[in-house]
């Protein structure tokens, strides 16, 4: 009679002779664990990562994007490549409306400055305003939206009314009368471009926080006590910012070409130098009719192409954020 073999369990609660799964590495002694915070920080990270992977894939969207690296170095490096003086009229250079040369590659003004030399810095004020006016319009937008579509009921149709009366306005005009009441500066321009070209964005941010508001996640945390400004902030902000980054990106270029036309007509700050600025400056040069084909160029062709990039990463932003939209690359 043979004997039966008996097993005797282990200090880790297996038996003798059965295979031990390997154990999970434990964390090093004295090692904090990872705060709220730190967590929050590795997911946005791991968000940009694969935000920038899928961007990257856009041949039109990464053409956009060298090209506005490279202008928004060139305008930060300005003071270092002509100077804060390309733009005194009483030390000019050159001789009135010289065609290109070697001197001056893009020929002069008016007045004898360096047609590149403006150019350059004329590209921190049309770079600033677009950015200033585009923000400003889309944190209008999105308040609005937001707002609208969280109340709902007769609150959201009034808000909505006014929307579209701004809708429906020319938004090129309504920032001509506001720069024309207004004193003649920077700012003035940024706020005439950003409170007349909201409405789109608070349309769409409204449609889009309709659809957030819906998801059971947000009636759970109503139950739960959530007020108004906590689920608006918390919960509604965050899931409609893809779409608010998207429509920045693409406002900007729309903001430039506003101000270089409210320049052009004789309302932006005459202290400084811009692209419109300079368009306006060789129209009351008379550039158009005695052929200076070169003071009318250089700054036309800055505001097409910075305009183009713009809208070239504003469409990859939108592609990336709503591959459904089928932005072609």
């Amino acid at each position: 009679m043979t004997s039966k073999e008996t097993t005797t369990p282990t200090e880790s609660g297996t038996t003798a002779g059965q295979a031990t799964a390997p154990a999970a590495p434990a964390a090093p002694k004295g090692a904090t664990p990872p705060t709220k915070a730190s967590l929050a920080w590795a997911r946005r990270r791991r968000t940009v990562a694969r935000f920038w992977q899928r961007y990257r894939t856009h041949r039109a969207g990464l053409f956009g994007l060298a090209g506005l690296t490279l202008i928004a170095l060139i305008a930060l490096a300005a003071p270092l490549l002509v100077g804060a003086d390309v733009q005194s009229v009483t030390e000019a250079p050159g001789e009135a409306l010289e065609p290109p040369s070697a001197e001056f590659p893009l020929g002069t003004d008016q007045f004898g400055r360096s047609l590149l030399g403006l150019l350059i810095w004329g590209a921190r004020i049309s770079l600033l305003v677009g950015l200033l006016a585009a923000a400003l319009s889309v944190a209008i937008g999105t308040l609005v939206g937001i707002i609208a579509g969280h109340y709902g009921g007769w609150f959201s149709t009034v808000v909505m009314r006014i929307t579209d009366w701004f809708l429906v306005m020319p938004t090129l005009v309504l920032a001509i009368v506001l720069a024309t009441v207004m004193s003649r500066s920077m700012w003035t321009v940024v706020l005439a471009i950003g409170v007349t070209s909201w409405p789109t964005t608070a349309r769409l941010v409204r449609a889009q926080t309709i659809a957030v508001e819906s998801r059971p996640y947000i009636e759970r945390a109503t139950a739960l006590g959530g007020g108004h400004g906590h689920i608006m902030s918390r919960h509604v902000l965050p899931n409609v910012m893809p779409l608010v980054l998207a429509q920045t990106t693409l406002g900007i270029s729309t903001a430039i070409l506003t101000e270089a036309t409210l320049a052009f007509l004789g309302l932006g700050d005459p202290t400084v130098v811009s692209w419109g600025g300079m368009l306006q400056d060789a129209r009351e040069a008379g550039a158009v009719s005695s052929g200076h084909w070169w003071y009318l160029a250089p700054p036309g062709i800055a505001i097409a192409l910075v305009a183009l990039a713009f809208t070239l990463c504003g469409r990859a932003v939108e592609s990336v954020l709503n591959p459904k939209l089928g932005v072609g690359r």
